[in-house]
């Protein structure tokens, strides 16, 4: 007898239904799998084997052939236990057949016949709903992500049995619901960090709201102990809230990846990356064998954070300078091409020397070859693709030692969200969220100057030598320090407080 049931496939970040399809013919004997399976599905016959036995089923002694098709298209995982078990009962007629066509069937089993939960759940259950299904049957710690796909039944299931009574009995499973809404108001605002806990440091913090103000690119340099860290890992708190659309984009990354907490559901709040500077470049941006996305894309609508950005290996932070310009990245195989998106803001830190305290210590231990080679591992063309370069201070004891409070993050959100509105007014019909994404026609529509800020920029590239990319950042900078005062204008002190965020690269890097 021949059956088929559905399964999915991730491809990037979207999913593609695949009909498993299972014939068992008698008399024979032999277990068949074919369609481009990957070593974790040729496996599946022994878990499937066991998990049957121990819910009281067995396969059947009889010739069990399975096509997973498009054949031509690569499986993978161990997601495809739970159909092709259902499947090969089906087509041996020990359970009904006749209402399986009408789901979407995924889990991995184990040996007992319990099920472990899998990644990709919400571009599977998206994909489900576009192609027309009544429901998705799933392990039970993936329901709620899920659930948030409205128009489409979501049942968890803890043991293949009760799948099988499902069809057999019409024993009704447990159908998980969810209030996207609800839930995502919720915890919109559920950040650990808020600036008001960060002492000192003021000009660090205007240019922290400048960037998250235009979605700017921002290193911050300065010796240990100076609070780079802390500044960073506060720089979500004070971003525009994620909308549902972003929310979905990066809830389906996380899941596609595996990195989704257990039995959570939408990602409420931009994430924060912050990967080890030991990474390697298709960890970074993505890609393998089999690819999957890497750290760029896991922080897709929020911060990438690199700590102490020199000790990263310089063939990892190059490979980053495509995807900073284009905000996705492309990994290209013989057969296959797959595009993630990387729309982030960077944040970076590193000391001024291998020593970390240069030019305050008098004792300074690094050589000027040592400091060349320190500075030389950040290339120009990747320093011109960070919009602000600020120094950190180090934090004085009548700082650390005043008790009262900075200003929070709530103000300074509120500033921001502001400044996002002006921008969003402003390139309503464009495909641009904020001025860090805008290219040469918008800046020669929206960043005109005066005379008097055209001769000050002009000084600036002339003395500081600056590239065509920075003068570009610089007018984008302004523009947005201009969008933080509500100004439509472009003023001189825009102008000059942007030229500060470039000078400081070439005052170190020159030295």
């Amino acid at each position: 007898m021949l059956v088929k049931i559905y399964g999915s496939a991730i491809h990037g970040v979207s999913a593609q239904t695949i009909t498993i399809e299972v014939n068992v013919d008698s008399p024979g004997i032999g277990y068949h799998l074919v369609g481009l399976p990957d070593n974790a599905i040729k496996e599946s016959s022994y878990r499937i084997n066991a998990a049957l036995k121990n819910v009281g089923f067995k396969i059947p002694g009889k010739k069990i052939t399975i096509n997973m098709a498009p054949a031509d298209l690569r499986k993978e995982g161990s997601a495809y236990d739970l159909s092709i078990a259902i499947g090969i009962l089906a087509a041996s007629d020990l359970i009904n057949a006749e209402n399986l066509e009408k789901y979407i069937i995924m889990g991995e089993l184990s040996l007992d016949g319990g099920l472990q939960p899998i990644k990709g759940v919400l571009p599977i259950a998206i994909k489900a709903r576009e192609e027309g299904f009544k429901g998705i049957i799933l392990p039970k710690q993936n329901t709620r992500e899920a659930a948030i796909v409205n128009n489409l039944e979501v049942y968890g299931v803890e043991n293949i049995k009760q799948v099988i009574d499902f069809f057999n009995e019409g024993i009704p499973l447990e159908r998980t619901e969810f209030d996207t809404r609800k839930e995502f108001q919720e915890k919109i605002d559920n950040f650990p960090y808020d600036f008001s806990e960060v002492k000192g440091q003021e000009t660090a913090k205007r240019a922290m709201e400048v960037a998250a103000a235009g979605g700017h690119n921002i290193i911050l340099i300065g010796p240990p102990g100076s609070g780079k860290t802390m500044l960073a890992k506060r720089v979500p708190s004070i971003l525009p809230p994620l909308t549902i659309k972003e929310a979905l984009e990066t809830t389906k990354i996380h899941s596609v990846a595996g990195k989704m907490e257990k039995n959570s559901s939408l990602m409420t709040v931009r994430p924060f990356r912050s990967p080890h500077h030991t990474i390697s470049d298709v960890a970074l941006v993505g890609g393998g064998s089999y690819p999957q996305p890497g750290e760029i894309s896991l922080a897709h609508n929020g911060v990438l954070f690199l700590d102490e950005m020199p000790e990263f290996k310089r063939t990892v932070l190059e490979v980053m300078r495509q995807p900073l310009e284009d905000r996705e990245v492309t990994i290209s195989r013989a057969r296959f091409t797959v595009n993630y998106p990387a729309s982030f803001m960077l944040v970076a830190s590193m000391n001024p020397s291998p020593s970390g305290y240069f030019p305050d210590d008098p004792n300074n231990t690094s050589s000027q070859f040592e400091m060349q080679r320190y500075m030389n591992k950040l290339s120009g063309p990747l320093l011109d693709r960070i919009d602000i370069h600020i120094e950190v201070q180090k934090v004085e004891f009548e700082q650390l030692s005043d008790r009262r409070k900075g200003e929070s993050s709530i103000s300074i959100r509120e500033r921001v969200l502001k400044a996002r509105e002006m921008q969003t007014e402003r390139y309503k019909d464009l495909e641009i969220n904020y001025n860090a994404q805008i290219g040469p026609k918008e800046i020669e529509k929206y960043c005109i100057l005066d005379d008097d800020s055209k001769n000050l920029i002009k000084n600036a590239m002339e003395k500081l030598n600056l590239s065509a990319r920075a003068y570009d950042r610089i007018l984008k900078v302004s523009r947005t320090i201009a969008d933080l005062e509500l100004s439509e204008n472009i003023l001189s002190h825009h102008i000059s407080e942007a030229i500060q965020y470039r000078s400081l690269d070439r005052e170190f890097w020159n030295a």
